[in-house]
């Protein structure tokens, strides 16, 4: 392959005009000893550079391209919807479509509301749980990433469980207080928290497949405990599924395990690749929401038509053969990867394991099973750098990023595991 300074050169350029370069932190590669790649264009399983080198990509826009880049019965869709407007802030009937599609679908959700992204979504949410329960306080897990809504930027704390502090600057000790963190897998701790904060807890939000700090699958009966603890206390239940949902299934982790959630966050393959969020439960707590209800929400772009069109026209194609599909390919890749990684250079990466989940994948150093950040190996991310430049160099793309999963679409076919598998070995 090429070696490919241009993209150093734009790199360069935008870090004078954006901070840090990048409008996303995990697209600056920090920790990893390039510049950031500069993508011109993709096409199914592929990203191609601003030289025209090929990628098989992994990151898939970290998630939302299920059906892989430019699909044709996609894009036919989204040219027609084009051509008709892209935007025109009135009622329309093209969010009605996707919202039949899904309350119909999704058994658990009487109404959806349409918003601009996953951490547009989780803000909403968090607002109607406290509006529904009239009280302040969320339960949030240590690991879990609910987008970049103040509320839950904040990480453990150093004491005692329940504890919070800020992990960005310009979060108030006040909005700090109002979350407390927990440690995955802590039932115990999720009922002392209860009882220490008796009648102020709104909601516990969690990924139910947390899946934006390492893969970290957890037990079916930590997630049923939390449903269990919440309608005992009068909270609610939040399932964050803007990552799982539509990845492990239409109905996501909730269906797949059986516990139903009050309120479930939506995002990425919603939209088939275009800015949506969304919020979803029962007529009851979604009527809380203006203008019938007293929570306020709102948005310019909301249900945008070119999103609505493109999420609809995905989430048909999203059939129980296509799901088999992506899980067998998924399959063949983890083989794949697990052979190489321990025969390259003598077993440099031997001591790394695939970790799977549906169409999610993870890298990770240890062959343990990790379900908890405290057990994610301190040197992740040095270990990571020279798996991912070796990786990229060969042509194939990750998450550049240690903690982030990689992400299977129907487009990884069977033409291009054999082009993976020569990309590897050859």
């Amino acid at each position: 392959m090429k070696i490919v300074d241009k993209s150093t050169e734009l790199f360069n350029i935008s870090k004078q005009l954006v901070p840090g370069g990048v409008h996303s932190p995990v697209r600056s590669f920090k920790g990893l000893p390039m510049t950031p790649k500069f993508f011109s264009r993709g096409n199914g399983a592929y990203l191609y550079d601003i030289e025209d080198n090929s990628y098989i990509d992994f990151c898939m826009s970290f998630g939302p391209l299920v059906l892989g880049h430019k699909d044709p019965e996609v894009e036919k869709e989204l040219v027609q919807s084009l051509e008709r407007g892209w935007t025109y802030g009135a009622c329309e009937p093209y969010s009605l479509e996707l919202a039949k599609f899904l309350v119909e679908k999704i058994s658990f959700i009487d109404q959806i509301r349409f918003v601009n992204s996953g951490t547009e979504a989780v803000m909403t949410a968090l607002r109607l749980a406290r509006g529904v329960t009239g009280k302040n306080k969320i339960i949030k897990f240590n690991g879990c990433y609910h987008g970049h809504t103040d509320a839950m930027l904040i990480k453990a704390g150093s004491g005692l469980a329940g504890t919070s502090e800020a992990s960005s600057k310009g979060i108030t000790p006040g909005v700090a207080a109002d979350t407390l963190i927990l440690e995955l897998g802590d039932l115990e701790g999720v009922s002392n928290c209860f009882k220490q904060y008796k009648n102020e807890i709104a909601a516990i939000i969690v990924e139910p497949l947390p899946a934006n700090n390492g893969l970290l699958v957890q037990d079916k009966s930590f997630l049923q405990g939390l449903r269990e603890l919440s309608k005992e206390n009068n909270a609610l239940l939040i399932f964050d599924e803007v990552i799982s949902g539509f990845r492990v299934g239409l109905g996501g982790m909730s269906e797949y395990l059986g516990i139903t959630p009050d309120i479930v966050t939506y995002g990425k393959v919603i939209g088939g690749g275009l800015p949506v969020g969304a919020i979803a439960g029962s007529k009851t707590i979604m009527e809380h929401l203006a203008p019938v209800g007293e929570v306020y929400q709102a948005g310019t772009l909301s249900a945008n038509p070119l999103a609505m069109v493109g999420g609809l026209a995905t989430l048909k194609k999203l059939t129980p053969k296509a799901y088999e599909m992506m899980n067998e390919n998924t399959k063949k890749i983890k083989d794949l990867f697990e052979k190489w990684l321990s025969e390259f250079n003598k077993g440099q990466f031997s001591h790394y394991k695939v970790k799977t989940h549906s169409s999610l994948f993870w890298l990770i150093p240890t062959d343990k099973e990790i379900t908890n950040v405290n057990e994610i190996p301190s040197d992740l991310g040095e270990q990571f750098s020279p798996l991912f430049s070796e990786l990229l160099s060969r042509g194939i793309y990750l998450s550049p990023n240690a903690y982030e999963v990689g992400f299977i679409s129907l487009a990884h076919n069977a033409d291009v595991i054999s082009k993976l598998k020569k990309r590897l070995f050859d």
